[in-house]
Formats: C-alpha cells, sequence, structure tokens
C-alpha cells in the first residue's frame, strides 16, 4: 500500500462546502490554487480517464490521505464519484477528485490552519486556467446547470 504523501503525488483534491439555506458555494483555496495539496503539474493536460483505475487513485484512499495531511476529519469529508477528471503529467496520470465538506458551516478555521481560505467561484480570477475550469464543472454539478445535479 502506498503512503499518504505517494498518492497525494497523483493525485489533486477539490475541497468545497456547500450551504443549502443560502445556495453558496465556496472552494478551498491556497494562493492561487484550489487544488490540495498542490497545483496541477507544469504541461498537465486533460486526459480521459483509465480503463482501470489503480489503488493510489481511490477516492478513499485519497480521503484519508488529504485529511491526514490537512489535519482534517475524514468523517466530515464526502467523496462526490460523479466528479472524474484526470490530467497527463510527466510521471503518469494525475486524478482530481472532489472532497464535500458534509459540516452545517464552512471550516474556515481548520482551512485557514493550512493557510487556506474559502473562497466563492467569484473570486477564482487570478487561478490556472484547468483549476477555473474544474470550479466552474463543480459549481454546475453543485447548483443544477445544464447536465448537474442540484443538492
Amino acid at each position: 500500500m502506498s503512503s499518504g504523501a505517494d498518492i497525494l503525488d497523483r493525485n489533486r483534491v477539490l475541497l468545497t462546502h456547500f450551504d443549502s439555506y443560502s445556495a453558496a458555494l465556496l472552494f478551498a483555496r491556497w494562493g492561487k490554487t484550489v487544488l490540495a495539496p498542490a497545483a496541477l503539474p507544469d504541461g498537465a493536460t486533460p486526459m480521459e480517464p483509465p480503463a482501470v483505475v489503480a489503488p493510489t487513485h481511490e477516492p478513499e484512499a485519497v480521503r484519508a490521505a488529504i485529511a491526514q495531511k490537512l489535519n482534517l476529519s475524514a468523517a466530515e469529508l464526502n467523496i462526490d464519484a460523479q466528479f472524474n477528471q484526470w490530467f497527463q503529467a510527466e510521471g503518469g496520470p494525475v486524478r482530481v477528485h472532489l472532497l464535500r465538506f458534509n459540516t452545517f458551516e464552512a471550516p474556515k478555521k481548520a482551512i485557514a490552519e493550512t493557510e487556506g481560505v474559502f473562497k466563492p467561484i467569484s473570486e477564482m480570477r487570478g487561478g490556472a486556467k484547468e483549476e477555473l475550469s474544474l470550479a466552474r464543472e463543480v459549481f454546475n454539478l453543485t447548483l443544477g446547470a445544464p447536465g448537474g445535479r442540484a443538492c
């Protein structure tokens, strides 16, 4: 079995919180990236999902690894299995996972302890084009845009 660090070398995570009362979707952001533990590798390009998913790309393993790295509770993170994005990078594929906090409020303090903040999509300017595209897809999935689903 791979260690958490090895798993996170080949995976990235979008962390979101959706407040159904105010219909506010927030993304955890660190500097200019919305991906944890780091932005996509330089030169990464979108690819089709592989026919066989390696154990190092399994969502449960990634959820456990990112929770440990960021000192979060894995029980407060739901995996969104509908989100299935892959990128080809030097050294092999990188999978991007969507984890949604299931807490009543966004855990702003926990994310701040990792030097991050929560931001709505309207404040995502300045990030990488690929990341903005991923955030838009999450927005559509969450708020029920064409092809998406309402929460």
